[in-house]
């Protein structure tokens, strides 16, 4: 190996050579590259450090992955130009979850790092306290945490976790339940045998709510601040980082964080909890797109972490899990449920006034609605009113039952080209393989009418006002959300995901326009409104305290017998089975690849799975998506692949082969693939 350098830059005499992963954000050049190392920065450019070296002439940054003594490469190499922190952030277990994240996801290394590791601020680096002595693990018997009375099997799964076992289990947070202050009491419990613990939660209100009680199970003031540090954008650049730094070297030993959490390198950690899996604000908007509910399976299976999802309700994603023996579930004492649970009252066809008043939109709160108000106002009780945010893109439900409408190729939603006034929905047309559809019937129950799904309700307060004279009208939506009311007569009008805590509970709750959420022209409609219907009826008082709950949904449905009955459980195991027999994820997989025509022509004429796959499309992109550069394209299109589990890894490896075959041909048009996308028409 020869080099050319100044007669004062001398390579290091151990281990001279660095092999370095530039950030260059192009996928043919994802790979390292060889640079030699001067004695000067020997100490410094250890492993895990960030670096500045020069690729074609200019300065970029990296991550020295590596030191050898020689390298593959026979020509010259260039110099480590600078070492910009002697702190090793990326360390060998965080890389090895970056490249199980950028190979599963089709993406670049370089971006998933910059998921991974928040940008450096000096000052908060001298701030924080060097790395803590490991702290050992506390063996012996482990007591019941606090407010886990009624869930004796945590207790079992908190000894395996506590002995190094990667044990994995599910908790549904029963209604009434303050799900924050029992994490906080399990994750407390878990400190107190020297690990440390990672808790993911979807967005700042959550991390707030979390830390706040996290802090008070540690004991509150300045122990709470040092044992227990939050992680969110929220916080600011600096002080994230400086939080950062101080759960890396093991000061915090409860860290609570929003979705890039999930890839803190916790020197000690002892365990990993992800609250309220399916909200959408896990899929990382930025390439490659990952679900941070599989990065977490992904570190678990990689690190042989414990790993506890918990919610209120129960995806068909975590109920595969369960399915499969991969995770246990914690389940409550036998009689629970029926005791913490609000009685829930749907609209049913047995009574033909509250039939006609919801499903014909003569009125959006039916008598018996309004009778659940008042009587909750009568006892001084609030009474929160849940109704969709506006916006939702309408779609076509059966005029009979108003099940959504399926294609009978595919499944995939059925679309209209343009809407009559006399004649309805005409030019149907499949919005996934944009097979036509000129025969529909209703798979549920037959009919052959089509009607157009409810679109989202406007504002009720000034509505509600007028009904409820005298009586205290709140809203609660969007940036204007409440964190808690008090226990007085009240209205709350709320947003889905923005209904603030009742002291005491709140003695009613109404969630109307229920067709609002279930008629979406998404896979997870009906998922999404499960979760958000549970979610403010978990607010509620017990049926044994007056606490009483109104749905305007059919009460035939399985998602409403989910919720009358409290069985979040049987209903993803029963929609894990439908989406199975019709091929939806979790049971298939799905990538998008969404780019102009002439980039899906060529993508479609080089693959050599397609007997693995089924295509489906191209059709327009969805509305609402964006592709990036769309300005440039006239009619971006999107195709489906639909894969079976065991061919996963052999389809992405050859979608990624093509994205970075197009990048080394520098194609100018862009393509962008998904994996398993939240939205997929």
């Amino acid at each position: 190996m020869t080099t050319t350098r100044p007669a004062t830059r001398a390579p290091a005499a151990d281990a001279p050579v660095a092999r370095v992963l530039p950030l260059l954000g192009v996928p043919h050049l994802d790979r390292e590259f060889d640079y030699l190392v001067p004695e000067s920065l020997t100490r410094q450019a250890l492993p895990g450090t960030r670096v500045r070296v020069r690729f074609a002439g200019r300065l970029v940054d990296g991550f020295v992955i590596a030191r050898s003594e020689e390298s593959e490469h026979r020509g010259e190499l260039a110099w480590l130009e600078r070492v910009v922190s002697p702190e090793a952030v990326l360390t060998p277990a965080l890389f090895g979850l970056v490249e199980s994240v950028a190979r599963r996801w089709m993406g670049m290394r370089s971006d998933v790092i910059r998921l991974a590791v928040p940008p450096r601020h000096a000052a908060a680096e001298k701030s924080v306290p060097g790395p803590l002595e490991p702290l050992g693990v506390t063996t012996g018997p482990v007591e019941l945490p606090e407010g886990w009375d009624d869930h004796p099997m945590v207790t079992r799964f908190l000894e395996a976790a506590t002995s190094g076992i990667p044990a994995r289990a599910v908790w549904t947070a029963p209604p009434g339940r303050d799900w924050a202050t029992a994490l906080a009491s399990l994750a407390d419990s878990v400190r107190r045998r020297g690990l440390q613990v990672l808790l993911i939660v979807p967005d700042q209100r959550d991390v707030d709510r979390l830390t706040e009680a996290c802090r008070a199970a540690v004991g509150g003031g300045a122990a709470g601040r040092d044992l227990v540090a939050d992680l969110s954008a929220g916080v600011g650049p600096s002080a994230r980082y400086r939080r950062w730094l101080r759960a890396t070297r093991g000061h915090a030993r409860i860290v609570v964080g929003t979705r890039s959490a999930v890839f803190a390198p916790l020197p000690e950690l002892g365990l990993i909890v992800l609250h309220d899996d399916g909200d959408d604000s896990f899929v990382e908007p930025r390439a490659p797109y990952p679900h941070t509910r599989e990065v977490a399976v992904q570190r678990s299976l990689l690190d042989e972490t414990p790993l506890m999802f918990s919610s209120v309700d129960r995806t068909p994603e975590v109920a595969e899990y369960v399915r499969s023996g991969w995770a246990h579930e914690v389940r409550p004492r036998t009689g629970l449920i029926r005791e913490l649970a609000p009685r829930v009252i749907a609209v049913t066809d047995a009574d033909p006034i509250q039939a006609r008043d919801v499903a014909g939109g003569r009125t959006r709160l039916p008598a018996v609605a309004l009778t659940m108000a008042r009587e909750a106002i009568d006892v001084d009780a609030p009474v929160l009113v849940q109704v969709p945010r506006k916006g939702y893109i309408p779609t076509l439900l059966c005029g009979s039952c108003r099940a959504p409408s399926r294609c009978r190729q595919c499944n995939g939603p059925i679309r209209a080209g343009r809407m009559d006034e006399v004649y309805g929905p005409v030019d149907l047309a499949c919005g996934w393989c944009g097979a036509p559809e000129t025969g529909f019937r209703c798979v549920a129950c037959g009919s052959r009418a089509l009607r157009a799904g409810v679109v989202g309700a406007g504002r009720t307060a000034e509505e509600l006002g007028r009904m409820f004279p005298g009586v205290r009208v709140r809203t609660s939506r969007g940036g204007e959300t409440l964190d808690s009311v008090p226990a007085a007569p009240a209205i709350i009008v709320s947003t889905p995901g923005a209904e603030p805590v009742a002291e005491g509970g709140y003695g009613a709750a109404l969630l109307l326009d229920s067709w609002a959420l279930l008629g979406r022209p998404d896979l997870r409609a009906v998922q999404k409104a499960l979760r958000l219907w549970i979610g403010a009826a978990g607010l509620v008082r017990p049926a044994e305290e007056g606490g009483r709950v109104f749905l305007s949904a059919d009460s035939e449905s399985p998602v409403s017998q989910a919720l009358v009955r409290w069985a979040p459980q049987a209903w993803a195991e029963r929609e894990l089975a439908d989406r199975a027999e019709v091929g939806f994820p979790p049971a298939v997989h799905m990538i998008a690849v969404d780019g102009p025509a002439t980039a899906l022509s060529e993508f479609l004429d080089g693959f050599r799975l397609i007997d693995r796959v089924e295509v489906l499309g191209p059709v327009d992109l969805p509305e609402g998506e964006e592709l990036p550069g769309q300005e440039q394209i006239e009619d971006p299109e999107r195709l489906l692949l639909r894969i079976p589990p065991a061919d996963l890894p052999v389809v992405v490896t050859e979608v990624r082969a093509f994205v970075v075959g197009r990048s080394g041909r520098r194609s100018s048009e862009p393509v962008r693939v998904r994996l398993d996308p939240i939205h997929i028409g």
